[in-house]
């Protein structure tokens, strides 16, 4: 017998599911026997359920987590873009070009008084000036920039109920 028990679905997730889902957050690099010894379950199980949490778009992926004062970029910031109009055509080009800018982790599309946030990690003040000068306020369409140095970053302990 398992160590997981079965509980009453959670949007179709129970135990084990999300037991699988609280190891593979910690660790992504789990073999699946690693995985199945950690859980109490069979290998054989526990492959279907990875398996199966991987078709039904649970887990999209794997990452790695860079370390970016080690890549040369110390420096992390946020940046507010605030968009002088909101035609779609504009809003949707600007959101792949942001994206895409060198040093740019990841591009939000907010709602509220900025329309985009930035966070982005680079070499020096220079370069973070450099970014903004040269990647974000270059388009006619962007009204307004603010840019927040991160001073600390804690990941947080995601969506996933504490077991």
């Amino acid at each position: 017998m398992s160590k997981i028990q079965a509980s009453s679905p959670a949007h179709g997730h129970d135990e084990t599911d999300l037991a699988i889902l609280r190891a593979l957050t910690e660790d992504a690099r789990l073999t699946n026997k690693a995985l199945a010894t950690r859980l109490g379950l069979a290998e054989s199980t526990c492959a279907y359920r990875v398996r199966s949490l991987r078709d039904r778009g649970v887990i999209t992926g794997t990452s790695v987590h860079l370390d970016h004062a080690a890549l040369g970029r110390p420096i992390q910031a946020v940046i507010k873009v605030r968009l002088g109009s909101h035609n779609e055509e504009h809003v949707t080009s600007l959101y792949a070009s942001l994206a895409a800018a060198p040093g740019v982790i990841q591009a939000f599309h907010v709602a509220g008084e900025d329309d985009f946030h930035l966070h982005v990690a680079v070499e020096s003040a220079e370069a973070l000036r450099d970014l903004v000068l040269r990647h974000v306020t270059v388009h006619p369409v962007v009204r307004q920039t603010e840019t927040q140095l991160v001073f600390e970053l804690r990941r947080g302990s995601d969506v996933l109920p504490h077991g």
